[in-house]
C-alpha cells in the first residue's frame, strides 16, 4: 500500500513500525455544536482507512480525541448559562448520534482533554526542563524557533511564518510565532492545579499529551484536515519531538476540502451545513457515500444536485444486493460457470489496487459497480449455479463493509411481509383472480414496493 505523505509531498510505501499492529491518531471535534460535513469528512475518510488496514489482516489502535474543554465551549457554556461540562457532554451524545448514523466504528479509545490533565503538565514540565517552553504570569509557550525543523509540515519558510504572526492583547511571548501550552485562568474559567498555578491547556498540547499516552512516542499516521495542517499539526510535531527526542508520527495523511454550491463552507458566508440537517432529509447513509466516493485529498462540492447522484447510486446498489438475495434463492442446479466466478473474484483484486493506491475510495466504488453490471449482466434473469451467486454475493458484502455502506439494508420481517404478499399475489394470478392481484400490486406500489415479473419468478425493490 503506498501513502501520500503530507510531510513528504509524496507517495510512500507503508511499511509501519510493527508488521502486525497500526497505531493512527485522528483528531476529533471540538464539542460545543453539532458536528458539520467538514468534520464528517475525515470521520468517514479515517474509518474507511482503519476498516481496509483490518481488512488486509492488520490489527489496528485507533485513537480519536474529543477537545472537551476551550474557549469555544467555555463561550457556549456562558450564552447558555450552564456549564462547560455540560456543554460537552450534550455534544458529545450529540457526536454519536451522527457518528453512528454515519456507520463510524468506534475507535480503541476515545480520550477527552479533561481526562488526561496529568499528562499534559508533563509534558509542559519536560519541555521547560528542555529550555523548549517558559512560563509568563502563569502562561507558558513554547519556544516555535528553538525548534529547527518548524514548518516542514505545511511547507512553510520559518521567515514566511513569523512575517504573519502577531502578538495578541494580554500574550506576553518572546516571539510571535511562540504559542501556547497552557493558559492561566480568567475568572469564571475553569481550572486545574499546575506548578505554573490555575490554568488549563492550549489546544494543541492536547493531543500530543494523548498521542503519548494511548499510542506511545512515535505513531504510523496521524490524520485529519487540512485544514489543521498548520499551525495545529505543525505545533503537535514540534511539542512531542522535542520532548520524546524522537519522530512524531511516520506519515501524515490530510483530507481535502469541502465547498458548497462550489464556494468553501464558512459560518460567516451562511453556507454552513450540519451532518444532522442533512441526514434528517436525505438519511445518513447518502451523506457517507458521498464523503467516501471521491479521493480524500480532493476538494469535493456538497450541492443538492450531487446528493440525488449519491442517493440514486445507492438505490442502485441497494437493488442489486437486493436481486442477488433473490438469485441465491431461486438458483438452479446447473455447473458453475468458473470463468464468471474468476471474474466476480477479480472485481476483488481491482478493488484492493485501488485502496492500494493512497486509499483511492472513487476507484474502488467504481470496482464495486463493476461488480454490479457483472451481476446484472451474467447472474440476474439467468441460470446460474447457487456457488456462483454465492461468490458474487460475498465479493459484493466485503467491498461494501470495507466502505461502510449497505448498513441499512432491509429487516427480515420487513422482508417476509413483502414476500408473503407477492405469494399471495401469484396464488390469485394462478387462479385468474385478477383483481385481487391488481390489488396486491396497487397496495404494494403504495407502499413503495415496485415489482417485477422474470422467469426465475418476481423480484421487488423499494422507491
Amino acid at each position: 500500500m503506498k501513502i501520500y505523505n503530507t510531510m513528504t509531498r509524496q507517495k510512500e510505501e507503508f511499511i509501519p513500525n510493527d508488521p502486525k499492529e497500526v497505531k493512527i491518531y485522528a483528531c476529533g471535534p471540538t464539542v460545543y455544536n453539532y458536528i458539520h460535513i467538514g468534520n464528517a469528512r475525515p470521520l468517514c475518510v479515517f474509518d474507511v482507512l482503519r476498516r481496509y488496514l483490518e481488512y488486509r489482516g492488520y490489527n489496528v489502535k485507533f485513537v480519536q480525541n474529543f477537545t472537551d474543554v476551550d474557549d469555544k465551549i467555555i463561550k457556549r457554556a456562558n450564552e447558555e448559562g450552564t456549564t462547560f461540562e455540560e456543554i460537552s457532554k450534550k455534544y458529545i451524545d450529540e457526536f454519536w448520534t451522527d457518528a453512528n448514523g454515519l456507520n463510524f466504528k468506534k475507535a480503541t479509545v476515545h480520550p477527552k482533554a479533561t481526562e488526561n490533565i496529568d499528562e499534559i503538565i508533563n509534558i509542559i514540565k519536560t519541555l521547560e526542563e528542555k529550555g523548549y517552553a517558559y512560563a509568563v504570569d502563569g502562561d507558558v509557550y513554547f519556544r516555535t524557533l528553538k525548534f529547527k525543523d518548524y514548518g516542514e509540515l505545511s511547507h512553510q519558510p520559518i521567515e514566511d511564518l513569523q512575517s504573519g504572526a502577531r502578538i495578541a492583547v494580554g500574550e506576553k511571548k518572546e516571539n510571535p510565532l511562540d504559542f501556547a501550552l497552557w493558559k492561566a485562568a480568567k475568572e469564571g474559567e475553569p481550572y486545574w492545579e499546575s506548578p505554573w498555578g490555575k490554568g488549563r491547556p492550549g489546544w494543541h498540547i492536547e493531543c500530543s499529551a494523548m498521542n503519548k499516552r494511548y499510542l506511545g512516542d512515535t505513531i504510523d499516521i496521524h490524520c485529519g484536515g487540512q485544514d489543521l495542517i498548520f499551525p495545529h499539526h505543525e505545533n503537535e510535531i514540534a511539542q512531542s519531538e522535542c520532548a520524546n527526542g524522537c519522530t512524531f508520527a511516520k506519515y501524515w495523511m490530510h483530507n481535502g476540502y469541502i465547498n458548497v454550491d462550489n464556494v468553501k463552507m464558512s459560518k460567516s458566508l451562511g453556507n454552513f451545513k450540519t451532518v444532522r440537517e442533512i441526514a434528517n432529509v436525505y438519511g445518513y447513509e447518502v451523506i457517507r457515500y458521498f464523503l467516501i466516493s471521491s479521493h480524500y485529498r480532493s476538494p469535493i462540492n456538497y450541492s443538492l444536485e450531487i446528493i440525488e447522484q449519491c442517493k440514486s447510486a445507492l438505490e442502485r446498489l441497494y437493488t442489486c444486493r437486493q436481486s442477488l438475495d433473490f438469485a441465491i434463492k431461486n438458483a438452479k442446479d446447473v455447473p458453475d460457470d468458473t470463468e464468471l466466478i474468476d471474474r466476480l473474484n477479480s472485481r476483488r483484486d481491482q478493488f484492493i489496487k485501488a485502496m492500494d493506491d493512497d486509499l483511492n475510495t472513487a476507484d474502488g466504488v467504481a470496482a464495486i459497480f463493476d461488480l454490479v453490471k457483472d451481476i446484472n449482466t451474467s447472474i440476474l434473469d439467468k441460470d446460474v449455479s447457487e456457488n456462483v451467486c454465492n461468490t458474487a454475493a460475498k465479493v459484493f458484502d466485503e467491498l461494501c463493509d470495507v466502505l461502510g455502506i449497505l448498513y441499512n439494508r432491509k429487516s427480515n420481517d420487513v422482508d417476509a411481509d413483502i414476500e408473503a404478499l407477492i405469494e399471495k399475489r401469484q396464488t390469485a394470478r394462478a387462479n385468474k383472480d385478477w383483481a385481487t392481484a391488481d390489488s396486491i400490486r396497487d397496495e404494494l406500489k403504495a407502499k413503495g414496493i415496485i415489482l417485477k415479473d422474470t422467469p426465475q419468478g418476481v423480484t421487488w425493490t423499494k422507491e
